[in-house]
């Protein structure tokens, strides 16, 4: 049964100029928590305009507990206005950083920071909060971090975040379901590190760990997100030594603290944006997609490119004009620069609109195709279709 909580109930009334709901009189009611809103789409119209992308979530779950390695304020800018930043913040003052979060600007202050244990709480209740072990390892040499919840893509082990933690040094054990990191006395230090497989989060963990380890630290076959490099360059910013991010290979020169003395602007959101590049495609009547780095979308243009999308690609827009006939493709998703994961969503009803048939192989996330029918080999087959039809759907996670 679903969980209730309390709550300001308004009741409305309608404005007899407007036409639209306005509180009348509020109570205090006890309402169910729904575990998923509902969404309630009137389609069958084009779309045109223009649209602005804002900065990337994948990179704002990972900027915002590096702050904490910071001994002085960070401000972070086109801050994404979702409920993770809103859960990381609320992580954060259980820590005593004081964190304020205004328009798409977000300060955080650190100064006052308390090291805290995070075993279980808050620090559950998305994926991307396993972050504060690299940051908290990084800041005092010790961490202990519940294991996080978040979206439901299948297992996502660990097992290369604790061989970057041991190789710099750290001992890594589970306390009920709680992750404890603890660095010898003589401080972390830097090491060659090889993992086994390219993981992003594992990249990120080591990195922040890394940056203030005595010496030298290579970390190879590492991840090549743009999420990568705008982390570099955020760390760079604040004194830290890292070289090569967003190539196989990257290096790090320990430093005894970092201090941040300029905001940092998160990059655009290329998932966001090739969500509304396949909206424009499939229902547009010209659309042009704002702050944008197509550098970070080129596997996913060159399959709407194949499929026959006619695009405007400029510096920082994309201008997408209306489709002609499309013809199917076939996909595979691949570690950045290949295909993302996340954008198999998004362009499989442009699929449905092209000619022919097609396929969608998800090397990253199989359970990521649960909003389709997946064959006995891992793979989806699209065949396209002259009229589809509405109908109520239920969807099992954020994608």
């Amino acid at each position: 049964m679903p969980m209730t909580r309390n709550r300001e109930q308004c009741e409305a009334k309608r404005n007899s100029k407007t036409g639209q709901l306005q509180p009348d009189k509020c109570v205090k009611t006890q309402v169910r928590k729904r575990e998923h809103e509902k969404m309630l789409i009137h389609g069958g119209k084009k779309l045109s305009g223009e649209v602005v992308i804002g900065g990337a979530k994948n990179s704002t779950v990972a900027l915002i507990p590096a702050a904490i390695l910071s001994r002085t304020p960070v401000t972070l800018e086109a801050v994404p206005h979702i409920q993770d930043v809103e859960n990381l913040m609320a992580i954060l003052a259980d820590m005593n950083v004081k964190s304020e979060f205004h328009d798409t600007v977000l300060t955080i202050d650190p100064t006052q920071i308390k090291d805290t244990p995070l075993p279980n709480g808050k620090i559950k209740s998305l994926r991307a909060s396993y972050y504060f072990m690299g940051a908290l390892l990084g800041r005092f040499g010790r961490a202990v971090v519940g294991l996080p919840g978040g979206d439901d893509i299948g297992p996502r082990p660990i097992d290369q975040h604790v061989k970057g933690f041991e190789a710099l040094g750290a001992h890594v054990s589970d306390d009920h379901g709680a992750v404890v990191i603890q660095a010898p006395e003589s401080g972390l230090h830097g090491a060659r590190i090889y993992l086994d497989m390219v993981s992003v989060g594992a990249t990120i963990n080591i990195i922040l760990a890394a940056v203030t380890a005595k010496g030298k630290t290579v970390i190879e076959n590492v991840a090549k997100e743009p999420e990568i490099i705008d982390l570099a360059t955020y760390l760079n910013n604040m004194g830290a030594i890292v070289r090569g991010a967003g190539t196989d290979t990257i290096r790090i020169e320990g430093v005894p603290e970092l201090r941040a003395k300029a905001p940092h602007t998160i990059i655009p959101d290329r998932i966001e944006a090739g969500t509304y590049l396949a909206m424009a495609a499939a229902q547009g009547e010209g659309v042009n997609v704002k702050n944008i780095i197509a550098e970070h979308l080129d596997a996913y243009l060159a399959k709407l490119e194949e499929m026959g999308v006619n695009m405007d690609v400029h510096e920082d827009s994309i201008f997408v004009y209306p489709s002609g006939d499309l013809k199917m493709v076939q996909i595979k998703t691949m570690p950045y620069p290949g295909f993302a994961t996340d954008l198999q969503q998004p362009i499989t009803p442009l699929l449905l609109r092209a000619q022919g048939e097609g396929i969608i192989i998800d090397t990253i996330y199989p359970t990521c195709a649960a909003h389709s029918r997946i064959t006995p080999h891992g793979c989806r087959h699209y065949r396209s279709r002259r009229h589809h039809y509405f109908a109520p759907c239920r969807s099992a996670q954020w994608r």
